[in-house]
């Protein structure tokens, strides 16, 4: 079972390679949803627009990672998301993307940055 020095654990890991981003609050009532007190965690301001890095960030960084690199199998945010941290902490990745995925996901994932 995961408990909070786990969380607390992972946090401290990942802190120097994850941004900080804002949380907005609101009424859900602005929506149209029955009105109470809404969170909104900006999480499209993170590196490759989601929460994903988070997660890859700590998996790559809570174990050894072999000189042959990381592989994921993703047509979407979590191949963004390794292949980005793997690239910032200098390991190899290989990301095998589905040929129905999103071309723009595809092109991005070939010779642009993630």
């Amino acid at each position: 079972m995961i408990g909070q020095n786990d969380i607390r654990a992972a946090y401290a890991r990942i802190q120097p390679h994850v941004r900080r981003t804002p949380v907005v609050r609101a009424n859900a009532g602005d929506f149209g949803a029955p009105d109470r007190p809404l969170a909104l965690k900006l999480e499209f301001l993170q590196h490759t627009g989601t929460f994903k890095p988070r997660g890859a960030f700590n998996n790559l960084l809570s174990r050894a990672v072999p000189a042959a690199g990381v592989a994921a199998a993703s047509g979407g945010n979590h191949g963004a998301a390794v292949a980005y941290a793997a690239q910032r902490l200098g390991h190899k990745a290989t990301i095998f993307v589905p040929d129905v995925s999103s071309p723009v996901k595809i092109a991005r994932g070939t010779d642009g940055p993630v």
